[in-house]
């Protein structure tokens, strides 16, 4: 994970709930006021236990706190950590290149029926994976095909 995250004190709050109910370890908490909802990094291997059985966690978080919750499995491979964000779209293809300038970007290939779930209603979707790629693995742009 990118180093100089800096979470706030209402990010620390989310977390420190989040994990008293799910018992998933959380590795870092996005909150996006504007779309209403808390985005949630969680360790490989603990989004089974973040969403409860039946989805009973989120649902009680969200209820305590009137946001919606995302849950993301991190991890340190970036085509796969994109592949985790964009569930559940069905990814085919993920290239990850270096531009001439340094630069990284990223062309993710999902299949047609699922261009609009990865995309998202008014492209938040596809804002929010812009937003991680560039924060955890220093990733400029993130083209959706």
């Amino acid at each position: 994970m990118a180093s100089g995250i800096k979470l706030t004190s209402k990010e620390m709050r989310y977390i420190a709930l989040f994990q008293s109910i799910t018992g998933a370890a959380v590795k870092d908490c996005i909150l996006d006021d504007e779309a209403n909802r808390a985005i949630f990094m969680v360790k490989e291997g603990d989004v089974g236990m973040a969403i409860g059985k039946g989805g009973k966690n989120i649902h009680l978080l969200e209820k305590m706190t009137s946001k919606k919750h995302e849950i993301i499995e991190y991890s340190e491979d970036p085509a796969q950590f994109i592949k985790n964000a964009l569930k559940p779209a069905h990814v085919t293809e993920i290239r990850i290149t270096e531009k001439t300038d340094g630069k990284s970007i990223a062309v993710v290939q999902v299949k047609p029926r699922d261009k609009g779930i990865a995309i998202g209603k008014n492209g938040r979707n596809a804002e929010r994976i812009r937003f991680l790629a560039k924060r955890y693995f220093d990733i400029e742009n993130v083209s959706i095909n």
